[in-house]
């Protein structure tokens, strides 16, 4: 069974950092494009990053560029999610996933049925 499972989320002052983790069970994340979405209190989910396979880079949404850098560890089959710079508008849950075939539109993981994504960490910056 394909599984990602994010941590990482909690409570920050504006201007502060988090890291987020997206760890894989069951397939190995090099293989796979990995996109980040979010998710304000009521609002639509919104992409904000595509990563490649390998080197081959990484897309951002201007709204993150600067401040959200994305890695990848493939000996602990984990993505990273780097975020400094926090913002108000940050807030939200956040969620990875992984695609071997979608393209990354963008800084957009084509819409479809992803072959894994996970629950989601919740990121509150707030004063």
């Amino acid at each position: 069974q394909l599984q990602l499972v994010e941590s990482g989320g909690g409570v920050v002052q504006p201007g502060g950092s988090l890291r987020l983790s997206c760890a894989a069970s069951g397939f190995s994340l090099d293989d796979y494009i990995i996109g980040w979405f979010r998710q304000a209190p009521g609002k639509e989910r919104e992409a904000f990053l595509c990563m490649y396979t390998g080197d081959l880079g990484t897309n951002y949404a201007d709204s993150v560029k600067g401040r959200f850098t994305a890695s990848r560890n493939d000996a602990k089959n984990t993505v990273y999610l780097q975020m400094n710079n926090l913002k108000s508008e940050d807030t939200g849950t956040y969620y990875c996933a992984a695609d071997k075939y979608y393209a990354c539109a963008g800084y957009a993981l084509e819409d479809g049925n992803y072959d894994a994504r996970g629950q989601g960490t919740q990121v509150i910056v707030s004063s």
